[in-house]
């Protein structure tokens, strides 16, 4: 059963169960690197981050979306890189966030690719919530993210696809939140959705979890 309504291109959450709205700060926390090696390792290493933060993020969407979690969430948080049946586990879950739901996902994606600032809301978003009690880390991890985004533009799609089911989550629960307090549905934040990105860097795990083809 849905836990949303649908009006119009708007999506409007209803109440989310305290241990299901803890999942997504904890989903959030991911290890960026707090250091900048410009060297194809590291590029690497984001890269398979990005993927698996989007993954994770697409799943705990699913789990918002129909007010209901697997009692079993251990294979959710290993970092590290995805393989396997724990991927396909993921991108399983990431398969039943509805449609209208992932088009939130996808209008803060192409939304982030076109402007030209989207590093500069990008890095520190993930930064922060991946290190929440250490300012210290994220500061260092935010630059990190920053300037591999802009240095390195076949990666921007894969970084700003993390940031983008990740954001959705967030304020899905803050939705929620304005339900629960004022009684009266509010819809999930999202920007502007851009143009559809050129295809650099568009990888094919992440057309196939943004369901682009």
């Amino acid at each position: 059963m849905e836990a949303f309504e649908v009006r119009g291109i708007k999506v409007l959450p209803l109440a989310v169960r305290e241990e299901l709205a803890e999942l997504v700060p904890r989903s959030q926390r991911a290890g960026w690197p707090t250091w900048l090696d410009p060297g194809p390792r590291m590029l690497r290493d984001i890269l398979e981050l990005s993927r698996l933060q989007t993954a994770r993020g697409l799943a705990v969407l699913s789990w918002l979306a129909v007010a209901e979690a697997p009692a079993d969430l251990e294979w959710l948080w290993p970092s590290r890189r995805l393989t396997g049946p724990r991927q396909e586990r993921m991108y399983g879950a990431a398969a039943a966030v509805p449609d209208s739901v992932l088009a939130l996902v996808v209008a803060n994606w192409t939304w982030a690719l076109a402007t030209r600032h989207g590093g500069r809301v990008i890095a520190p978003y993930l930064a922060e919530t991946a290190y929440p009690r250490d300012g210290h880390q994220a500061a260092h991890a935010a630059m990190t993210l920053y300037q591999t985004y802009e240095r390195n533009p076949e990666a921007r799609a894969a970084i700003a696809a993390a940031w983008a089911a990740a954001k959705v989550g967030a304020d899905w629960c803050k939705a929620a939140e304005l339900h629960a307090s004022y009684g009266s549905p509010a819809p999930v934040f999202t920007y502007p959705r851009g143009a559809a990105p050129p295809p650099l860097g568009v990888r094919p795990w992440l057309e196939r979890l943004f369901r682009l083809r």
